[in-house]
């Protein structure tokens, strides 16, 4: 028997799932109001709307720096902005800033949760987007202790004086008689990155170029705002986030070229002129039973993408 549906039946169920969303967003933001209301009292924040919050403020403003800028010009250089059902802080004075950043650190350390941090830094694996907690000391404390120390340092003259005489080798190569235009900037991006690498992983990278531009688009892809990080509540905007799809193909292609880094060093645990390197000294306390949080490769990959990046 086949069924017949009318033919407004779509629009009214497409409509009826739009209001669903709505009364969903409007409740969530109802039960963290009262956790809220202490931020109200205390910083003034601008007219806002029902279910969006402050976001009328942002969408068509151009960049979001800019807009932010505005907003804090109008109504005070400290705000209380509700984005969706996210609560979040504007600071654009430089004493509230220290206050924030030197004085009140730990409290105000941990990272805003996202779609594209979460899948770029391994579900927040890394020293960066880790939330304050003990793992986040832990790691800190073996990149201060182990990576970090003026020994290591050190140990490290040799790559930045044989990189500077290569990079002062090209540029004498590349200016010739009659004096042709250098591209300074393509440079010393080549020079850093080649110090990065070879301090990080014991050597210039094959792929290196290949990760770095997948590395600068991931970073683009996960930095912009995604609704469904506005509204984290909502499984529906989560699944319809199409930029998680196509993050979650570049770290497919970045784990394979990451993966055979961390492959080769474990294979042969010895960084360059016989020191050791940063995925030396993780694959190292990996196998270090009295860690209070074991070290596994989605740290050391998460480690390896903040290097590089």
């Amino acid at each position: 028997m086949q069924i017949q549906l009318p033919f407004n039946f779509i629009p009214l169920l497409l409509f009826s799932s739009f209001l669903f969303l709505l009364i969903k967003a409007w409740k969530n933001i109802t039960k963290s109001k009262s956790s809220q209301e202490k931020y109200e009292k205390l910083l003034p924040s601008p007219p806002k709307l029902p279910v969006i919050g402050h976001l009328h403020h942002l969408v068509g403003a151009g960049l979001r720096h800019c807009a932010l800028t505005r907003i804090t010009q109008k109504f005070g250089p400290i705000l209380h902005l509700h984005l969706g059902e996210v609560s979040a802080v504007i600071i654009s004075s430089r004493e509230a800033a220290k206050q924030v950043l030197k004085d009140q650190d730990p409290a105000c350390a941990d990272r805003p949760e996202s779609i594209g941090t979460k899948l770029m830094w391994y579900n927040y694996k890394d020293i960066i987007f880790s939330p304050y907690n003990e793992s986040w000391r832990q790691l800190r404390k073996i990149c201060v202790t182990e990576l970090l120390s003026a020994k290591n340092v050190k140990s490290f003259w040799f790559i930045r004086q044989d990189e500077v005489s290569r990079l002062i080798e090209s540029l004498q190569s590349s200016s010739g008689p009659e004096g042709h235009a250098i591209d300074l900037t393509k440079m010393i991006i080549a020079f850093t990155s080649s110090i990065t690498c070879r301090a990080a992983f014991g050597k210039v990278m094959r792929d290196r170029d290949t990760l770095i531009v997948m590395m600068k688009k991931g970073l683009t892809m996960a930095g912009g705002f995604e609704l469904a990080d506005l509204f984290p509540s909502s499984k529906l905007l989560n699944f319809l986030c199409w930029n998680k799809y196509k993050l979650l193909r570049m770290r497919r292609k970045m784990d394979k070229i990451i993966d055979a880094i961390i492959e080769e060093h474990e294979l042969k645990q010895s960084g360059e002129f016989g020191g050791e390197d940063i995925i030396d000294v993780l694959l190292r306390m990996k196998e270090n039973k009295q860690l209070t949080f074991p070290i596994t490769n989605d740290h050391i990959k998460a480690v390896i993408f903040v290097s590089a990046s």
